[in-house]
Parts: C-alpha cells; sequence; structure tokens
C-alpha cells in the first residue's frame, strides 16, 4: 500500500455481525425467495416481493373474515383458542409504536402469547453476546420472532441462521420482519396494499341493487375500474430514505398496468435509488421521477391525476453532516400537502401515509384529517387485521378461519366485511 495511501476502516460490528451470511445476502431478490417458504406456504417474511397478487388477495380475503368474526362473541372466542398454544417473541431494538402495538394486538386477536425486548442494552448483548446468538436463544422458547432493527439485512440474515439450524435438524422458528434498516419493511407494505384493497372495492353499507358507490365513483370518473391495476400511485418525500416506499413499490409492480410517480428533491439521498429504478424498469413498470406534485405529466399536473397518495415525512434522523448544507438549499415546502392540493385530487383517491406524521415538517396538515379520502388512521387499524391473517397464514389456520365463518355466516356477508 503506498504510503500515502488512506487507512482503510475497520468494518463496524454490524458489517461483522453479517459477514457469514454476506455471499447470500448479496444475491438478487427472486433466486432467494423460494428459501424463505415451505410446502408452498410462507415460512419466513423477509421482502414484500414474496406476496404475489394471488396472495394479496388471499390474506385481505383472511383479513376481513377475521375483522368479521372479532365483531360477535363466538368469533372472538374461536378466534383467541386458535394459537393460544403459541408463543411470540417481538424483537424491537429500533423504536417503534404503530408496528409493534399492531403486531401485539394481531398476535392477541389469535391468542398467541407475547413477550418482548425493546432495548438491546437490557439483553445479554451488553455483555458481548451476538444478535445471533439471541435470536437462537429466542428460537428455544418461541414458536416465532417478530424483530425491527437499526441494521439492515438483519433479519434476512436471522432467516438463513433458522434455515441452517433446520437442515441440521435443530429447532427453528419462523422469522417476520417488521422493519430492518433503510432497506424493507414487508408487512406496512402489506398493510398498505390491504388498505388501496379495500380503497378500491368503492363499496359503502349503502350500497343497494338499486345504486352503489362505485356507479357514483364512475358518473364522476368513468374511467375507473376497480382493483388495483391501471392506476396512477403517487409517492411523495423521502423517497430514497423510506423503506416504506420501496417495499410498496415493489408489491404495486405485480399489479397489471400500473404508473408510479416518485416526487421528490433532486438530490441522491432523497430521490429514487438506482438499485430500485432498474428493478421496477426491468419489471415493465412506468415510472416518473419529479420535483413536485404540480409537475405536468402527459399535459396534465400528477396531483389532478394520481389514483392514491402515499405521502412521507423526511426522515431527518438518517441526516448526515455531508448533507446538511444541499437540505438547506431544498424548498421542502413543494412536498407537503394543503387544501388546495387535495381539493384537486381526484374525489375517490386515498391519501395514505406510514406514520409517524411529523408536526414541525407538516407533510399532513391535521386539517386534512377529516377528508374522506384521508385514510392514514384507518391505513394503521387495518394493519392490526392483516397482520393477524399473516400470521393465520404462517401458522397454516387460516383455512379454519375460512371454515368458521362460512359456519357462521353462510352467504351472508355482515358489514364488517364491506370494504369501505
Amino acid at each position: 500500500m503506498p504510503a500515502d495511501a488512506p487507512t482503510p476502516l475497520a468494518p463496524t460490528q454490524d458489517e461483522l455481525d453479517l459477514l457469514h451470511y454476506q455471499s447470500r445476502i448479496d444475491r438478487p431478490i427472486p433466486p432467494k425467495i423460494p428459501e424463505f417458504s415451505r410446502d408452498e406456504r410462507l415460512r419466513h417474511v423477509i421482502f414484500s416481493r414474496q406476496f404475489s397478487a394471488d396472495m394479496l388477495d388471499d390474506l385481505a380475503e383472511t383479513a376481513d373474515k377475521i375483522r368479521s368474526l372479532s365483531k360477535v362473541r363466538s368469533g372472538q372466542d374461536f378466534l383467541i383458542n386458535l394459537l393460544h398454544h403459541k408463543r411470540a417473541m417481538l424483537y424491537f431494538t429500533q423504536p417503534s409504536t404503530r408496528t409493534f402495538l399492531s403486531f401485539m394486538a394481531a398476535c392477541q386477536i389469535l391468542g398467541i402469547t407475547c413477550n418482548e425486548v425493546r432495548d438491546a442494552s437490557t439483553s445479554s448483548e451488553t455483555k458481548g453476546e451476538t444478535r445471533f446468538d439471541s435470536i437462537r436463544m429466542f428460537s428455544s422458547y418461541f414458536d416465532l420472532i417478530i424483530m425491527r432493527s437499526p441494521v439492515a439485512r438483519l433479519a434476512e440474515a436471522c432467516a438463513y441462521l433458522m434455515n441452517d439450524l433446520s437442515m441440521s435438524g435443530n429447532r427453528s422458528v419462523p422469522i417476520i420482519n417488521a422493519g430492518s434498516g433503510a432497506d424493507q419493511h414487508p408487512t406496512q407494505a402489506l398493510l398498505d396494499v390491504y388498505t388501496l384493497q379495500r380503497s378500491f372495492q368503492f363499496t359503502s353499507p349503502k350500497d343497494s341493487p338499486l345504486g352503489t358507490r362505485f356507479d357514483e365513483v364512475r358518473r364522476e370518473h368513468p374511467e375507473v375500474t376497480r382493483g388495483l391495476s391501471h392506476k396512477i400511485y403517487g409517492f411523495c418525500g423521502d423517497i430514497g430514505r423510506g423503506r416504506t416506499v420501496r417495499s410498496l413499490a415493489e408489491l404495486l409492480a405485480g399489479y397489471d398496468g400500473v404508473t408510479l410517480a416518485f416526487v421528490a428533491p433532486d438530490h441522491p439521498t432523497l430521490s429514487l435509488g438506482d438499485d430500485l429504478r432498474a428493478r421496477l424498469l426491468a419489471r415493465g413498470v412506468r415510472i416518473f421521477e419529479v420535483d413536485s406534485l404540480e409537475t405536468p405529466i402527459d399535459g396534465k399536473p400528477l396531483i389532478e391525476q394520481v389514483d392514491a397518495l402515499y405521502m412521507t415525512r423526511i426522515q431527518k434522523e438518517h441526516n448526515v453532516a455531508a448533507d446538511e448544507a444541499s437540505f438547506a438549499a431544498i424548498d421542502f415546502d413543494r412536498y407537503k400537502l394543503n387544501r388546495g392540493l387535495v381539493a384537486r385530487m381526484k374525489s375517490y383517491a386515498p391519501i395514505l401515509h406510514p406514520f409517524p406524521r411529523d408536526q414541525h415538517f407538516g407533510e399532513i396538515p391535521p386539517e386534512i384529517d377529516a377528508d374522506p379520502r384521508a385514510m392514514y388512521f384507518r391505513q394503521a387499524r387495518n394493519g392490526m387485521w392483516i397482520r393477524a391473517a399473516l400470521l393465520a397464514h404462517v401458522f397454516n389456520v387460516d383455512h379454519q378461519i375460512s371454515r368458521f365463518y362460512h359456519e357462521q355466516f353462510g352467504a351472508w356477508e355482515p358489514n364488517g366485511l364491506q370494504r369501505v
């Protein structure tokens, strides 16, 4: 090495932890997906691309049935006894409110007993125990590990650990990725899609043979169709660091004729990443990258064209000193909603947000909350139901839910099943 060459940086502990699995982690996603399934059923949930469009429909149907059963005492009793013999560890070493509570509630609906570690400083990791030893120890006591970590790819590496244990005849349990660094958040994408599925059914409790909400929407927008295909989805805000954006975009790419429009500052940290762009283009998705919701696409402002708008906050906690000066020159007001912009949106277009909402940045001001298109609080509640459906799938009891539902309700669908 030349005398004036910089000294190589020592690997971080995070990098050392993942080193054993690096060759598997570095592969493209498609060949990995079969490794996380068993008997044509998800074993580990690591990437959003594990969910096919058909599987998303099946999970939504299960979630709808769980919602309906939860409204009656017999259904509650059935659900809470379904997995009462199972135990789950919620290993959340990154701050979380909605994801943690949503998974906790989903487990409770199905009778799963939960324990938690939410601060690694209270665990044996402070004594030098590796994360992987911690995960293997949890697998000795629990039947499922739901994990959220600031370390990208850690959940994936833990899934490989469990697979290796299984192959050697040792105890192995499913891993569910509840957020892994800035990389993937598959179950957030799952609840986002579920919210869109319910929105684009265009149903209402007031629907009747004489008229439906879909009829009303079609009178104003004759081109609209039910379902997620053939729609324009807008993503606005911190696109580059938004793992929820990445995961949802990957899922929507599986539907026919979708257009994805990414609205972000022209900045390498905040704009669409090269890797995600390449994957979307390789799948034939029509994409646009613009710096304002007002930017014309095909001659018309984007805000007036989107069928759904996904807002995100600017993730200031990830800012580094090198970006601060360039961030100061950005007009971030271009990435905030206001009443004027919302008034120009299509009358049916849902507004989503993964939360938390930043009250200081103000990407969605509170006065928009009362708009019927504001779906973000329903979106959060949807997470509880769809995550319960996912747990039922992983533990192979979704068919039992379907049978019990039809025994209870037959052909009748209570209001809880209507997608509004």
